[in-house]
């Protein structure tokens, strides 16, 4: 069950991590943004309803190919970002969004923090 109450502090302690630019909880079926922070200009909301559709899109394909797994994370480099987007174990249809500057990032460390911020939530 989705612990609304910490939504805010899970995603400050995300925005924490060097390079991170914008991060959001998604419920990925409707596109809503359940929660976001953003250390500046990055469109959030935008990229985020973007990425639900990701979530969706590949979603289906598993379907298609009748594969049984679940999608832990999906990874999208850029030429100057990196894009995670994670599904919540407990809550498979939310996922955390999390943008990083890819010169400022460690992607271990992002991904390691994503994980272990999923259990706060």
């Amino acid at each position: 069950m989705l612990n609304v109450e910490n939504l805010d502090s899970v995603l400050t302690d995300v925005l924490t991590l060097p390079g991170a630019l914008a991060t959001s909880i998604v419920d990925w079926k409707s596109g809503m943004v359940l929660a976001s922070q953003n250390n500046g200009s990055f469109d959030i909301e935008l990229a985020s309803a973007g990425n639900a559709e990701v979530i969706k899109a590949k979603m289906a394909t598993m379907k298609s190919l009748k594969n049984e797994g679940s999608i832990e994370d999906i990874l999208i480099t850029l030429s100057d970002q990196i894009h995670i987007i994670r599904v919540l174990k407990d809550n498979p249809d939310l996922f955390i969004y999390l943008a990083l500057n890819s010169d400022k990032a460690n992607l271990a460390l992002a991904r390691n923090k994503l994980s272990s911020s999923e259990s706060n939530l």
